[in-house]
């Protein structure tokens, strides 16, 4: 059990930090210009480094994670999308996110031997 918890504690975080780094690329991208620009995009691949990193500190087979992970991805990304763009998720996008979470538990718990 602690096993599992450390691996969503990782993915939460790796997550995080990645759309977070998505986030701060595309406002560097088109948001902003000069040092500025410069500062957001460096700050991004930072971030997109460290949820690399986090990624594969999370001690399961990496074909299990990446199920997860994407489950994780679906939900930290729907709340970061509404902080940093007010975008609210319609029916189809939620439809399609439950989707997602029950596809990521299935690869990462379904038929497990441990």
């Amino acid at each position: 059990m602690i096993r599992y918890l450390t691996v969503i504690g990782l993915l939460i975080l790796a997550t995080a930090m990645e759309t977070t780094g998505d986030a701060f690329v595309r406002i560097g991208l088109y948001d902003r210009s000069g040092f500025s620009r410069v500062t957001i995009l460096g700050a991004g691949a930072a971030l997109l480094f460290g949820y690399g990193v986090l990624l594969n500190l999370a001690p399961l087979p990496f074909e299990r994670v990446v199920g997860l992970y994407i489950a994780t991805l679906f939900i930290v990304w729907q709340i970061l999308s509404y902080l940093s763009f007010r975008s609210i998720p319609n029916l189809t996008i939620l439809g399609g996110g439950a989707l997602i979470i029950i596809g990521g538990l299935i690869v990462s718990f379904g038929g497990t031997n441990e």
